[in-house]
């Protein structure tokens, strides 16, 4: 029986062959991750005399090209939890991480754990595309709570409150009213500063021109809320360029 530890790493592994009672099959050497080398590496590995099975961790998806082609290739692949392997063998205090030792112990894992190493199965492309597809979208949603956040900071030093302003339900396209307001309105003074029935009307071409329903009573509740705050940031063309920043970012 031949146990095949391979510690992997972006781009290339460290392989090491290990067989019962601590003899080295083959000793750890490297390998990139390309068609060739892999390919060189699932050929030696079935040149082996006796049962053969490859250990590895799950790591990302640093793993996956690597588990898909020596699975292709008719190999026992196995990946396993790095919770798994992380303590095991783990006796040495002063224990240095290399490359090859994690492949030996990986290896040697593989032989005490030999009749319960779980086969890897490659992913079926649709599963695949949709899991890396939610990936993304969660990692778009965190960008995007962020950057949110950052607006709202800005806002509280130039126009508290102004993210509470309204309820509308973002659009289609994702744009917010607020976020949309904030951008031409982004200090309480550029409402304050001007009498009430000229905000109104600048107000309404606002609305107008962006395609939101105009309330004269919404109008003034906005003035009498803007009216209400002091930007601790003075309204200036430096405040308006962060802000707007913040702005073209979140839309973005």
């Amino acid at each position: 029986m031949n146990s095949v530890g391979i510690d992997i790493s972006k781009g290339r592994s460290t392989i090491a062959v290990m067989r019962p009672f601590g003899e080295v099959a083959i000793s750890p050497f490297e390998v990139r991750h390309t068609d060739s080398e892999l390919s060189e590496l699932a050929r030696r590995l079935k040149s082996l005399n006796g049962e053969t099975r490859v250990v590895m961790e799950a790591t990302g998806n640093y793993h996956a090209p690597v588990a898909k082609q020596l699975h292709d290739a008719g190999l026992y692949v196995s990946v396993v939890n790095a919770k798994l392997v992380h303590g095991y063998g783990n006796n040495d205090l002063r224990r240095v991480k290399t490359d090859r030792k994690d492949a030996i112990k990986l290896a040697n894992y593989g032989l005490d754990r030999w009749l319960t190493l779980p086969r890897y199965i490659p992913e079926e492309n649709t599963r695949l595309l949709l899991k890396n597809c939610y990936r993304q979208y969660r990692q778009y949603s965190k960008v995007q709570t962020v950057l949110k956040n950052n607006l709202i900071s800005l806002l509280d030093m130039t126009f508290p409150n102004a993210n509470r302003l309204f309820n509308s339900p973002a659009r289609a396209d994702g744009s917010e009213k607020w976020v949309d307001f904030v951008a031409e309105f982004w200090h309480c003074e550029c409402v304050s500063e001007r009498p009430l029935k000229s905000f109104v009307n600048k107000y309404w071409r606002w609305c107008r021109k962006h395609g939101y329903n105009f309330s004269e009573e919404k109008a003034h509740a906005i003035y009498d809320e803007a009216s209400g705050h002091i930007g601790v940031m003075p309204k200036s063309e430096t405040t308006k360029l962060l802000v707007e920043q913040a702005v073209s970012q979140l839309s973005a």
